[in-house]
């Protein structure tokens, strides 16, 4: 079993820099046709579905509202209309980052493009690789391999006798994108994370710390679709950092007052 990374490992990569964003959002991409028939989907590069791509909108408009407000490059309320821009106290810089999987990066254009901000990509955003497992329905797992689904569903690691990547592995390469990023910048700016549901899930894990203590992963639920996470980056009086969790699997208005995978689109 791979073991887990400690996180002052993690946060060593950014030794000698004073700076860094203060608010970290991690954001899962929409719904896709894999999503939506329980498949294993992993890296595979399957794009969003008509619900996906609504969620998003959803989604996006409320990330601006409530943690960008008016912010533009030139500090006018432009591109955004009259709700969205209606928290002006929030006007951090966003800076976006996403997965190289395109349905990570759609995601993440819904809420940058009215912004103007450009987003980067970053191979260590991607999903965690599920091996031959990708693409396939998990009933027919189970079916096949009723021993290793159960100790993958019960946080083992079945999964791993398959080629599935090390959750531990996702998390490291996942908090040290994280933790890099946050560091390029100053407080003025917040990140913006658009990522995969394992991915979050490993990550933040990893960045508390949980991981050094329960290695199964099993402290968090499973993010829904278009749902996102805050995490903030603190100093603490000894000069050290520390990541604090705000918020988890957090959604729009939308995903609570109507049938958030099923709505009239």
């Amino acid at each position: 079993m791979t073991t887990t990374a400690p996180l002052n490992d993690i946060t060593s990569t950014s030794q000698g820099k004073t700076n860094h964003a203060r608010f970290i959002t991690l954001v899962r991409h929409g719904r896709t046709r894999y999503n939506a028939e329980n498949r294993l989907q992993g890296q595979i590069d399957i794009p969003l579905d008509e619900v996906g791509r609504w969620q998003i909108q959803q989604t996006a408009a409320e990330l601006r509202r409530l943690y960008v407000g008016g912010w533009t490059e030139d500090g006018a309320v432009s591109g955004l209309n009259a709700e969205e821009g209606q928290q002006e106290k929030c006007q951090e810089k966003p800076l976006v980052v996403t997965s190289t999987l395109g349905r990570a990066q759609e995601t993440a254009h819904a809420f940058a493009d009215a912004l103007g901000v450009p987003v980067h990509v970053d191979d260590r955003v991607k999903e965690r690789g599920f091996g031959e497992l990708e693409g396939m329905p998990v009933t027919e797992m189970q079916k096949r391999w009723p021993e290793d689904f159960e100790s993958w569903r019960n946080f083992g690691d079945g999964e791993l006798s398959h080629g599935a990547e090390p959750k531990a592995e996702v998390g490291r390469r996942g908090a040290e994108a994280v933790n890099e990023w946050a560091h390029t910048v100053d407080s003025d700016t917040q990140l913006f994370v658009f990522s995969h549901g394992a991915w979050i899930n490993q990550v933040v894990n990893t960045l508390m710390g949980w991981s050094e203590f329960h290695s199964d992963f099993a402290d968090l639920v499973s993010m829904r679709n278009a749902f996102w996470t805050r995490l903030m980056l603190f100093d603490m009086p000894d000069g050290s950092e520390r990541y604090r969790l705000v918020d988890y699997a957090h959604g729009p208005v939308a995903a609570y007052t109507q049938d958030w995978d099923n709505p009239e689109v």
